[in-house]
């Protein structure tokens, strides 16, 4: 591992200088053509092979080592947000509404200068390395489903990904076997009333009313008809009924998200917000329309990859804390490359010694310490070598 970590250590300010202009030149999910071109271009100067638009404007880049072995999939996805950047830095999103306020670009650039390391260094190890740089992680249906449909798992044994976690410490990595994020859904529900002015309500059906009690009646769900043991999240995020002060809205929408771990709640759940639904507005004497869109599936570890990180990690100077994480109600689309193959996704610590209250992903003003790509790169480096190496061990022994 030292040669490795030697050479990510004399790449680091390559990596910060990567991640920076990244930062100021982001893309938005499926429109990430400028981002896909610049990746490309840098496995082109590297004389790596890689093949484009895989499933859209995903990249998937192979180095092959010395030998024969197995080949190990490292991912990182590359789009970003419709976020105004607020940061005061020089490095600031040039595009006007657009920010990676979520640690892509940090992702992508230790990714590739792993890739430049393990290119280095592929007379030293056997096997294969598969570098697949994703588009589209933040909306569904993502980029991982239609780079999988394209083959980029296609002979890959094991596959490994982590996410810069800015509100966790620098030095942390945070690992989970099992189900570690959430399935992230969405729902629409839309309320069909009588509209009428706001001095005659008894001429009306109120909308608003209506899914007023929607919003209350849809907690109870959770408090009340889920078991306490089966984590269940529903929240809205959006209620919309746009009229003039004195009018009374003929039309409202709610607009939210349900977060399960388990195929058997999420179903259970449907079910649940379609009777509450119906019930109501059949009360009310209104109609509505109920969508419910599955978004991505929960990511779920695999026990012996992840004992391997675990492992690896402990032995990593600047990995000063090894945590295993409660699971988290975010979601993210490499829950599909894990239903594939066998691995692990895990957190690496991105908040500076410096800075008591981060700002969390997804804010305006959000950065993390860059430092956490280097610790990134040589966990996610160091779990693939190890995992080379046990394989090649065992070849040897048949």
């Amino acid at each position: 591992m030292s040669d490795l970590f030697s050479m990510l250590d004399s790449y680091y300010p390559e990596m910060v200088t990567t991640r920076r202009y990244l930062h100021e030149n982001p893309e938005l999910s499926f429109k990430e053509y400028e981002t896909a071109k610049f990746i490309q271009n840098f496995y082109k100067q590297l004389g790596v092979p890689y093949q484009a638009n895989v499933g859209g404007n995903g990249i998937v880049a192979t180095i092959t080592g010395r030998n024969p072995g197995k080949t190990i999939a490292i991912r990182a996805d590359f789009d970003a947000l419709p976020i105004q950047d607020e940061k005061n830095v020089s490095y600031s999103s040039k595009v006007p509404g657009v920010m990676h306020a979520c640690g892509h670009d940090g992702h992508t650039a230790t990714l590739l200068y792993l890739a430049k390391a393990f290119f280095d260094l592929k007379d030293t190890w056997d096997g294969k390395v598969v570098f697949l740089h994703q588009h589209a992680e933040e909306y569904a249906p993502g980029g991982a489903i239609s780079m999988i449909a394209d083959g980029c798992l296609n002979g890959v044994d094991e596959v490994y990904g982590t996410h810069l976690w800015a509100v966790e410490d620098l030095g942390t990595i945070g690992y989970r076997s099992g189900p570690i994020m959430a399935a992230a859904d969405r729902f629409t529900i839309t309320i069909q009333g009588q509209g009428g002015h706001g001095a005659e309500p008894h001429r009306t059906k109120d909308s608003i009313v209506v899914a007023s009690q929607l919003v209350i009646a849809l907690q109870q769900i959770v408090s009340r008809e889920t078991n306490p043991i089966d984590t269940v999240v529903i929240s809205i995020g959006s209620f919309e009924a746009k009229n003039a002060f004195n009018v009374i809205a003929d039309k409202a929408t709610l607009i939210g998200t349900v977060r399960t771990f388990k195929k058997e709640i999420q179903a259970q759940v449907k079910e649940q917000m379609e009777r509450v639904i119906k019930g109501i507005c059949l009360a009310n004497d209104v109609t509505y329309e109920f969508k419910y869109d599955d978004g991505y599936p929960p990511v779920v570890n695999h026990e012996k990859e992840t004992d391997l990180l675990v492992q690896v990690a402990a032995s990593i100077d600047e990995v000063s804390h090894l945590k295993e994480m409660d699971p988290k109600m975010g979601g993210e689309d490499f829950a599909y490359y894990l239903q594939k193959v066998p691995g692990t996704f895990f957190f690496t610590g991105a908040k500076s010694p410096a800075i008591s209250e981060p700002y969390p992903h997804h804010h305006p003003k959000f950065d993390f310490d860059e430092k956490a790509m280097l610790i990134a790169a040589k966990t996610l480096g160091s779990v693939t070598l190890a995992s080379l190496k046990h394989s090649n061990k065992l070849v040897g022994q048949k």
